[in-house]
């Protein structure tokens, strides 16, 4: 097994076990203490999605920092089985929903019923296409401000309607904080 330290909020220096599975990687945690330097170290009350939940890095982060609801999205069997027993570990409850699904499929069942999130955690297997995939799903899915953050193999200028605001670089890793509308700004 493989392991993630949370590094902030409630459940900050907990590690975390995650298995082996094909293109799962997790964010380095210089990138997600960047990230939550930008979006801003107490998300209470906010909602959040994790479509490709993998290592549940980025959920659990958020979970740590007080988000009222985050939603974890994985298909894999094992990698949902390791999320839930962290899930279980950290006694997260109610808060954190754990989804096995395909990642489009379940982000076209939330498109119609309506549930909208603050922020959108996108962080796919490189080069498949899912960024694309999921871009026409966007607007239905994020809250009119709602932000995007956005790895990928190569650096974006936007994902349909978000654009980058902030942008970074760790190694092959591209990362990116979109939102609605607005154009670059001087990023880390």
């Amino acid at each position: 097994m493989n392991t993630v330290r949370i590094i902030g909020g409630q459940w900050r220096r907990r590690i975390l076990s995650f298995p082996d599975s094909e293109g799962l990687r997790p964010t380095p945690d210089r990138v997600r203490e960047t990230l939550f330097n930008w979006l801003g170290q107490d998300l209470s009350g906010r909602s959040c999605l994790d479509l490709f939940a993998g290592s549940g890095a980025l959920g659990f982060e958020a979970a740590s920092r007080g988000a009222q609801r985050v939603v974890m999205v994985d298909k894999s069997p094992k990698v949902l089985a390791a999320l839930e027993e962290n899930a279980r570990l950290l006694d997260a409850g109610e808060r954190l929903q754990i989804v096995r699904a395909d990642a489009v499929k379940f982000a076209s069942l939330l498109r119609s019923a309506g549930s909208r999130f603050d922020v959108l955690f996108l962080d796919p297997p490189y080069q498949q296409g899912w960024v694309d995939r999921v871009a026409p799903l966007l607007p239905d899915l994020l809250a009119a401000d709602g932000v995007l953050y956005v790895e990928a193999e190569h650096g974006l200028e936007s994902c349909g309607d978000w654009r980058t605001v902030r942008r970074g670089r760790a190694g092959q890793v591209c990362y990116h904080l979109m939102r609605r509308g607005e154009t670059h700004e001087d990023a880390e």
